[in-house]
C-alpha cells in the first residue's frame, strides 16, 4: 500500500475545503463584512433555509438537488479515506473502510444514539442562552432557520437538510480533518484547535455569537472523536439540533412571534 506524502495530503486537503466547508468560510466572512458595513449586526438577518423558486416542484427540486450536490466531497473524502489493499484470506470486514475507520457506520446503534441524544442536549441548551447574549450583546443577527414555503414536503426537507448539513461538517471537519491533521504531524489539541476556528468560521455570516458557539461544540466534538473513533454519535447529536431548529421554527416560529 502507497503511503501519500505530506505534501500530497496538503494539497488533497486544500482541494477538498475548496469544495466543501473552506469555500463556505470565505464567503462567511465576506457576508460577515457586506452587513457589518451596511448596519448594526444586530438589524441583520440570516436565513438558513430559504425558497429557491415561487413554483412549488421546481423549489422542491432546488432543495433536492442542494442537499445532493452538498454530500459530493463527503464521498471524496470517504474515497481518500479509504485504504486499497489486497484481501487477507479469513479477513472479516475491511478493516481498510473509511466508514470503519471514521466510525460512520451503524456497529453500536443503541450506544451512538445515547450518546448523540446526551450531546445534542449538552450543546443545544446553552447554545440558546449564548444566542440571546449574542443579540443583547449586539454581535449577533437575528437568524431565521427557515424560511421555506408551507407545502406538503417542507418538513421532510429540512430534516434531509438537517441531515445534510451533519454529515457533511462531521465528516469532513473533525473525522477527516483530524485524520490529515495527524499525518501532518500535528499534536492533538493543534488539530483541535484548527478544526474548531473552521467550524466557527463558516457560521461567522451570523455573527460573532454563532462564531464562538460553534467554534466550542467544534472542541467538545473534536475531542470526543479522539476518545471515542465514532464519528457516529456527532451525526446524530448535530442531525437533532439542526432538526429541532429548522423544523421547529417552520411549524412553531410565526405562532411565538418569531417568523
Amino acid at each position: 500500500m502507497l503511503v501519500p506524502s505530506r505534501r500530497r495530503l496538503r494539497l488533497e486537503v486544500w482541494i477538498v475545503l475548496g469544495l466543501s466547508l473552506g469555500q463556505s468560510a470565505v464567503y462567511s466572512v465576506v457576508q460577515l463584512l457586506d452587513k457589518m458595513t451596511r448596519a448594526p449586526l444586530a438589524e441583520g438577518t440570516s436565513t438558513l433555509n430559504r425558497s429557491q423558486s415561487t413554483r412549488e416542484y421546481f423549489d422542491l427540486t432546488y432543495q433536492l438537488l442542494d442537499i445532493i450536490f452538498a454530500l459530493v466531497p463527503v464521498l471524496l473524502v470517504l474515497y481518500f479515506l479509504t485504504e486499497q489493499r489486497q484481501t487477507v484470506p479469513g479477513e472479516t470486514g475491511n478493516p481498510g473502510s473509511a466508514f470503519q475507520k471514521l466510525g460512520f457506520n451503524f456497529a453500536r446503534p443503541g450506544r451512538d444514539l445515547l450518546q448523540g441524544l446526551g450531546l445534542a442536549a449538552l450543546i443545544g441548551i446553552p447554545s440558546l442562552g449564548l444566542y440571546a447574549a449574542g443579540r443583547a450583546l449586539g454581535i449577533t443577527t437575528a437568524i431565521i432557520p427557515s424560511a421555506l414555503d408551507a407545502y406538503w414536503w417542507t418538513v421532510p426537507v429540512l430534516i434531509l437538510s438537517a441531515i445534510r448539513h451533519a454529515v457533511l461538517e462531521e465528516v469532513i471537519v473533525v473525522g477527516y480533518l483530524l485524520d490529515r491533521f495527524g499525518k501532518f504531524g500535528w499534536s492533538t489539541p493543534l488539530a483541535i484547535a484548527v478544526s474548531s476556528v473552521l467550524r466557527g468560521s463558516y457560521h461567522l455570516y451570523q455573527g460573532f455569537g454563532p462564531f464562538i458557539g460553534n467554534a466550542v461544540m467544534g472542541v467538545v466534538f473534536a475531542w470526543l472523536y479522539t476518545r471515542t473513533r465514532r464519528v457516529m454519535p456527532l451525526v446524530i447529536a448535530h442531525a437533532l439540533l439542526d432538526i429541532v431548529a429548522f423544523v421547529g421554527f417552520s411549524l412553531f416560529g410565526k405562532a411565538v412571534g418569531l417568523g
